[in-house]
């Protein structure tokens, strides 16, 4: 086990060098590709009227959602009145998707226990 830690944290030593020294190019790299979408200059009014444009843009896809979140029960229910023609893939699919469901509310709770198993701190 020991062993084990010393190869991780060398790993680990390795990426961080890897990082700082291609960190910056990367990061300019990926700025320059994609200067369409940067606003300049950046000032405070133009972050407030871009922050406004996406929350009013959200509010106005909502009857969307909301429609294509009811399509998705009406098939859900037609699924299960037809279950007896369920294929076993289909089944099998819907068991991995529960599990993948129940491993990031796993997930969730350990991050929000501050990354311990064991409980919340005091």
């Amino acid at each position: 086990m020991a062993s084990k830690l010393v190869q991780v944290q060398s790993k680990a030593c390795e990426a961080s060098k890897f990082v700082a020294k291609h960190g910056t190019s990367y990061y300019r790299q990926l700025l320059e590709k994609n200067k369409h979408y940067i606003q300049e200059p950046a000032t405070v009014e133009k972050c407030q009227e871009l922050s406004k444009q996406l929350l009013y843009t959200r509010l106005a896809s909502i009857p969307k959602r909301y429609e294509t979140f009811w399509k998705e029960v009406d098939y859900a229910k037609n699924l299960w009145k037809n279950r007896t023609d369920l294929k076993v893939e289909d089944a099998g699919i819907a068991a991995l998707f529960g599990l993948e469901c129940f491993a990031w509310y796993c997930a969730g709770e350990i991050a929000g226990r501050g990354f311990t198993f064991t409980g919340y701190y005091p």
